[in-house]
């Protein structure tokens, strides 16, 4: 059967188009997988799914995400952090040393370049007093610097507090409106948040 696989062109550079073919046509495709990204179990035959390549010097580990969470890319991983996945995938002693990589994967060559920050977005409902009430959960996946700087603070809840949020401690009540924003669904799905 199919699968809802995304093969980014990166992708398919790196693991060649035989190989892209058959996860698309779910012959080397799992049916479900735990995401890299968020690590919550989802499922290619019910939901679209990224497929990230993890890749050191000698060892390439195929991942899977959420779309949702993740688009699909290739991430240079160091090579000791993919054999220590292979071992963790095998079922080695050792594993424990080295967990599987998780989306961003960090390495000394990607935290010395200053990166852009993404936005993963969630979207959901929380129940309060009894009431269901919608809810974004945000996650940067770097620190958000102020426009126009380039220091290593991150400003990102001093930036939402500007632009009205306010930070919520318990649950108990409804947060107040917040005028000038809103959520564009598509199909029932987040599309996006806007201004």
């Amino acid at each position: 059967m199919p699968r809802m696989l995304d093969v980014s062109d990166e992708v398919r550079a790196e693991i060649g188009d035989e190989e892209a073919d058959r996860l698309l046509t779910g012959d080397n495709a799992p049916g479900s997988y735990d995401c890299t990204s968020c690590r919550t179990a989802g499922d290619t035959e019910q939901e679209r799914t990224s497929t990230v390549l993890f890749v050191g010097k000698e060892t390439a580990v195929l991942a899977f995400a959420h779309a949702s969470c993740v688009p699909s890319q290739v991430v240079p991983v160091p090579e000791e952090q993919l054999q220590g996945a292979v071992r963790s995938i095998n079922g080695q002693a050792d594993a424990a040393s080295a967990p599987v990589p998780t989306i961003p994967a960090p390495t000394q060559q990607i935290e010395t370049l200053p990166r852009q920050a993404v936005l993963g977005v969630t979207s959901g409902l929380v129940l309060i007093s009894g009431d269901l009430y919608p809810a974004l959960v945000v996650e940067p996946t770097e620190p958000i610097v102020r426009p126009g700087t380039d220091g290593p603070e991150d400003e990102f809840l001093t930036l939402l507090t500007e632009q009205g949020f306010v930070p919520v401690g318990h649950l108990k009540e409804a947060p107040a409106d917040n005028p000038g924003w809103s959520v564009l669904l598509v199909t029932g799905l987040l599309h996006a948040v806007l201004q």
